[in-house]
């Protein structure tokens, strides 16, 4: 290995230099003083665990992001944290056990052994919430609204949310009674997007006349809030769970509508999490950006595996992408000490810190610019006293 070489970073996994990592650690601390404001409790998940709590329950495709090792200690399979929600989930049904509504928050790193497609990069920052124990409207309508108020915090100012309901294919799944290798060959049509490769699936799949135009035309249910009134049309004779899905959809609408200026889109047949997912699925976007910056959604009986199923809904960010919406704000000048031992010098630095300013003292032989460390200022002894001056453009150390 060349020198070169050495300075390598692994593909996916990158480092967060200054002044970035400043403007991440005060959006970080916003959004954690917001969430808590709205009655979030923080909570500070392992960075490993063992895979048979780690993967429980949450499909194939967590299980692919996920970095495997073997504890020294035990010889039991761990891996590395690829989502905080399923650890969370845990926490929930078996740490914490409350009784009642349970809000909790977190900002955590995490690595994936590949890319997430709608949250790049192997090495995110995730932050997120989670709300557990209720199954209504209002506990969705607070996470939507809440991931969307973080993404203002955050300096977003045009915001699209689009709007889904796995539960609208999974009720007309159950009602046509496919076999598994013939839901997922409709699953795989429905995840192109294409009228063609849907028809031939639902054609050859679907026995029921009624179901299969529903299923057919779950495709092409897309776009404005019109949507939704299409949809009750084509689901008029769908089994009670659709129209109810539809009518939750229209709700939290409504609700978004009259608290955020959002443009609406719904697509009925976002499967993104079907493993994972039981009802209403959100993600949200932001001008500049080709993926969501907030997705998430219900996942109820997450913590089944754990002796305790409970309602859950939540989203969850990436910091570091969240962080770039806009620029790190100046940072406000520091104050140069000589490399001086000296007790009053001392007292007079250690008395600045205190009062908020950020006192750089010299090294011995330093040559370098002040400017270059940020100091704007030097302390100097000007009638007996250290005292903050002005420095120049060309003041040296």
């Amino acid at each position: 290995m060349t020198i070169a070489d050495r300075w390598l970073l692994p593909d996916g996994m990158d480092e967060v230099l200054p002044p970035q990592a400043s403007r991440m650690e005060e959006l970080r601390r916003g959004l954690l003083d917001l969430y808590y404001r709205w009655g979030y409790d923080q909570v500070m998940p392992p960075p490993a665990e063992f895979l048979d709590s780690l993967l429980t329950g949450t499909g194939t495709d967590l299980d692919l992001q996920t970095f495997k090792l073997t504890d020294q200690l035990t010889g039991r399979m761990m891996g590395a944290t690829a989502d905080v929600t399923p650890q969370v989930a845990r926490m929930d049904a078996h740490s914490l056990r409350r009784e009642g509504p349970v809000r909790l928050c977190y900002c955590t790193s995490v690595m994936r052994a590949t890319a997430d497609p709608y949250q790049g990069g192997r090495s995110p920052v995730q932050v997120g919430v989670e709300l557990f124990g209720h199954s209504g409207l209002e506990a969705d309508s607070e996470i939507i609204q809440l991931a969307l108020e973080s993404l203002t915090a955050a300096g977003a100012g045009e915001l699209h949310l689009a709007l889904g309901h796995i539960g609208i294919y999974r009720s007309l799944i159950e009602a046509a009674a496919l076999n598994d290798e013939q839901e997922r060959a409709l699953f795989a049509a429905l995840a192109l997007k294409s009228p063609g490769a849907i028809a031939r699936e639902v054609e050859r799949t679907v026995s029921d006349p009624a179901l299969a135009d529903m299923l057919a035309a779950l495709g092409e249910l897309h776009g404005g809030v019109d949507v939704l009134d299409r949809a009750r049309d084509v689901f008029a004779g769908a089994p009670a769970t659709v129209t109810a899905a539809l009518d939750e959809l229209e709700a939290l609408q409504r609700r978004v509508r009259a608290r955020f200026d959002v443009s609406l889109y719904f697509d009925l047949s976002e499967l993104r999490g079907y493993q994972y997912h039981t009802g209403m699925m959100f993600a949200a976007y932001v001008p500049g950006y080709g993926h969501a910056l907030a997705k998430g959604g219900r996942y109820d009986d997450t913590g089944r595996v754990f002796g305790r199923a409970r309602p859950a809904t939540g989203f969850s960010m990436d910091l570091k992408q969240l962080a770039s919406l806009k620029e790190a704000a100046p940072a406000r000048g520091a104050i140069l000490a000589p490399a001086i031992d000296e007790e009053a010098l001392g007292d007079a630095v250690a008395e600045l810190r205190r009062r908020g300013e950020r006192v750089i003292q010299a090294l011995p032989g330093q040559r370098d610019e002040p400017l270059a460390h940020g100091c704007d200022r030097r302390l100097e002894l000007i009638d007996g006293r250290w005292q903050p001056t002005a420095l120049t453009q060309e003041t040296s150390v």
